[in-house]
Parts: C-alpha cells; structure tokens; sequence
C-alpha cells in the first residue's frame, strides 16, 4: 500500500471505510451476542464484575435443583405420614369394635367369703340366724330369778319395743299390740304359744340377746316352751358378722395397695354397707365388684369380683385382718376366670385383624423414599441453600416402623377385656400423636425449603439481571447503530468510486 499513490481524498474515504467497518462488525457482534461487553478488552470493570454474578448465579441454579429435590423427598415423607396415620385410624377402629364385641369371659376372678348366715348388703356387720323353734322356752320369763335387758323384738315383720324384765304376760300384751292379722298369742302359764290361722310360718326377730333372755332360742335348756299350733315357729337372731371391725388389702389398677375397714364409725376407708364398699371400690380405683350372694339366707356370701375392664386377669391376694383361719374369708386368693370360647373366637379374629394391618405400617414407611432418600426410613437429609455451603437445613429422619412408633403385635388376650383393650389404644393413640408432631415438623421444614428455594429463584434472577445492566447490549439501539453504519458504507463506497473517477479523467486526458 505503502507503494501506491493515493490521493488525500481516497485515502481519507478508506480511512473512514475502515473505522465504519470496524464499528460495523462491532454492532454486528452485539446483536448476535446480545452483550456490548464481550470481553476484558471492552470493558475490564464490567466483564469481570459480570462474571462474577453469572458464576455465582450459576452456583445458586445447580444448588436449585438440589433444593427442588428436597421439597419432592420431604412432601414423599408427608404422603406415607398421611397414609400411617390412616393405618392407625384402622387399628384403632379395630380395637373398639373387638371392645365393643360380646366379652370373652364367661366367669370374672372372684374372692368369696365363708358362709355367713342372714348377711344382707344393708348391713355387711351384722348377720341373722335363724332356728326352727319346734321346743323352745321362755327361760325364767315368769321365775323369781329371771331378768333380762329388753330391747326391740319383730314378729312377722311389726315390731315392738320389750322393756326390761316384763313379764311373759307382758310381753303377749305388746305382741297383741301390733294387730297382726291372724295371729293369736296365748299365756299359758308363762308359756308363749303362737298361732296364726293361715297356718303360715311364725317369724320372731330380735338382738341375740334379748331372744336369749326371752328363751326364743332353740336351746333344750328349760322347762318352758314356745308353741305352734300351726306352722312352724321361727326365731331369728341377730349378731356381729365375721366382717365387723376388719380390714381387706387390695391392689388398685396402678398396683397401690388400698385398705377398706368393715365398722359403723364414719372415715374414709370405713363401710358397713355392700352400696358403701362398691363406692369405696371405685374411688380407690380397686377394679371389683362386691355383692352379696343368696343375700339374707343361710348360705350368703360377701363375693368381689372382676370388672369388666379386667375381665381375663386374677387379682392379686387381698390381705388384711378378715382372711385367714376363722375369718371371713378363709383366703384371700381370687379364682381363675373362664372364657366363653366363642366370644373369644371373635375377639381373637380381631386381634388377627390387628395385626395383620400392623405389619402395613412398615412396608408404607419404606416406599415413602424418593431419589433415594427416605425420611421415614431413618435417612437424613441436608439440604444446602448458598453456594458457600454456610446456609444449610438437616432434615432429621425417624424410623416409622410399627416398633419404631411403639406398637407391637398383640396375642388374643390383649382383646379379651376393656382394660387390656384400652393399654392397646393408649400405645395407638401416643404414635397418633408421635405421627402428628412429625408432620407437623416435616411441613415446617417443607416450608422453610420452599421458602428458599423461591428466595434461590429470585436470587438467580438478580444476579442475572445484573450481569446483563454491565454487558448487556441495547438490540434496538444496536439495530439502528448497524443500519446507520451499512448507509454510512454505501456512502463511503460511492465516494470512493467518485474518488477514483477523477483519476480516469486524468487517464483519459493523457491518453
């Protein structure tokens, strides 16, 4: 070039064609990269402080994927909570139904007393014996030497207060007092004779000892005699049972041992009648029942027996001063219960039943993983949201097998009364609430990496934005720079052509 003369106006036309080309290749690389820094030599500042956001941006966008893989793990863990908890609404559904199904037990434990003649459940300390009086006696009802205390006396069910030392004759006129219908009292001689005229029994009822004292009791020891034209001639005594003024020792149903005391004087502990017992009973959480069997006869029985809430268990021996030899109760030992097999049968398909969705709750647990990772597997899961790794979540994982919330299997007796039924809804209930707590941390964290994951999101969108207000091109401003530049040139070539004409002139004149 060097070695070509060009005029100045050429020259000065190829100058300008050369800066509109460089700037024309310079719009060109904006547009098709969208960046008016492309590299250092563009601007120093603004490249490398882009670079940097993009880099970061690019770290925070691969953190972003690990995070979106966390919520996915975390909402796998909630759906296989939701279908636990499903599983133990079944389990505890199955358990009412087997509660609310006939019970399994024929016969409860029971502690029976000895035979206490007459004892009634409105006065458990004092018991009624009663003798046929076929010779009787008035012993000394008319004697120089007789005396006697006096005191209430019934005859047939009316009765009439005896003072002391009256006479026989006395004591007919009392009687009569009481208009019994039918009934005839006769004097003979110091000699009582009663008659009714149904020919019914004669019933005659009193303290021991003032039927003592009035020779009413059946004794063969005097001359004197009570008679009965018809019927027969009863007379009933009455005297401290075997209960009066001792103690029973039971267990309560946390194992605490409880005393009751059989006397008349007012406490806490103290009973003297079967509704008073069966209140203490249940007060002190004792698990018994007390009635009085064949109540009022000869062969009565003060009986405690199991509830229905442990109906299949035995007792432990009850203590105290009313079991042993001569006592009350000969032991205190509780008999064994007896099933009623059939009611059993379908208690123990319950149970059957129980157990068998039991086993589900670990095959759930275990499908509950996802990409890998299962939280209800006892896999933990760390969760990292900057690109520096100082932000982090530990997702702490729990093991939601059957065992790992407390439940086990179960035999059929666990189902055969309320009690043992109950201990099984109470473990059913505490992993209820074991499965609900954990839900409700899982949805916090849930939350939390949702939450940061959109901040992540919007993050990358900064620094991306950023990057680009430093490098990034104005397209419009960039088109229209590209079509000024090709004008410009079209422009420059047409002067160069003019340039050049002016030369060929010259050519032409020297040709």
């Amino acid at each position: 070039m060097a070695d070509i003369a060009l005029n100045s106006a050429v020259r000065s036309n190829l100058r300008t064609m050369q800066s509109t080309t460089e700037l024309l290749n310079r719009t060109e690389e904006r547009l098709s990269t969208g960046k008016k820094v492309n590299s250092a030599l563009d601007n120093p500042s603004s490249f490398f402080t882009a670079k940097s956001l993009e880099r970061r941006s690019g770290d925070l966008g691969t953190l972003l994927d690990n995070v979106s893989n966390s919520v996915q793990t975390l909402e796998a863990a909630d759906n296989g909570i939701k279908g636990i908890s499903d599983i133990l609404e079944s389990l505890k559904s199955t358990a009412r139904s087997a509660q609310q199904s006939e019970l399994a037990v024929d016969t409860k434990a029971q502690l029976k007393s000895v035979v206490m003649s007459g004892l009634q459940g409105d006065n458990l300390l004092s018991n009624d014996t009663t003798t046929a009086a076929v010779a009787t006696t008035l012993a000394g009802v008319e004697a120089t030497d007789a005396t006697h205390s006096g005191g209430a006396l019934t005859v047939n069910g009316a009765t009439v207060n005896i003072s002391a030392n009256d006479t026989a004759a006395q004591v007919k006129t009392k009687i009569d007092s009481l208009n019994i219908t039918g009934l005839s009292v006769t004097d003979n001689a110091g000699v009582l004779e009663f008659e009714l005229e149904s020919g019914d029994d004669i019933n005659i009822g009193g303290s021991s000892t003032l039927l003592d004292s009035l020779g009413l009791i059946a004794d063969g020891d005097t001359d004197t005699t009570v008679s009965s034209t018809n019927g027969t001639l009863a007379t009933t005594t009455s005297g401290a049972s075997a209960l009066k003024d001792t103690t029973l020792t039971f267990s309560d149903k946390y194992g605490a041992l409880k005393t009751v005391t059989f006397a008349s004087s007012k406490g806490p502990n103290n009973v003297d009648t079967i509704d008073e017992l069966n209140s203490w009973l249940k007060t002190n959480d004792v698990q018994l029942q007390a009635s009085v069997d064949n109540e009022g006869d000869a062969n009565a029985q003060l009986v405690f027996e199991t509830t229905n809430a442990i109906a299949n268990d035995v007792p432990k021996v009850a203590t105290g001063s009313a079991v042993g030899a001569a006592a009350a109760f000969a032991s205190g030992a509780f008999s064994a219960p007896v099933l009623d097999q059939s009611a059993a049968e379908v208690r123990s398909n319950y149970a059957d039943d129980y157990n068998a969705a039991l086993e589900e709750i670990l095959k759930l647990a275990q499908d509950s993983d996802y990409n890998g990772v299962n939280l209800l597997n006892g896999d933990d899961l760390d969760i990292v949201f900057n690109e520096n790794g100082t932000s982090t979540l530990e997702v702490k994982g729990v093991e939601f097998s059957a065992a790992g919330l407390g439940l086990d299997s179960i035999s059929a007796e666990d189902f055969y009364d309320s009690d043992s039924i109950n201990k099984v809804i109470d473990r059913i209930e505490a992993a209820m609430q074991t499965v609900e707590d954990q839900s409700a941390k899982f949805g916090s964290q849930l939350q939390i990496v949702q939450t940061r994951e959109d901040f992540t999101k919007s993050m990358i969108g900064t620094l991306e934005d950023g990057a680009l207000a430093l490098t990034g091109a104005d397209t419009n401003e960039e088109a229209a720079n590209l079509a000024t530049l090709q004008t410009r040139q079209s422009l420059i070539v047409s002067s160069l052509s003019i340039s050049t004409q002016q030369e060929s002139a010259v050519l032409q004149l020297l040709q």
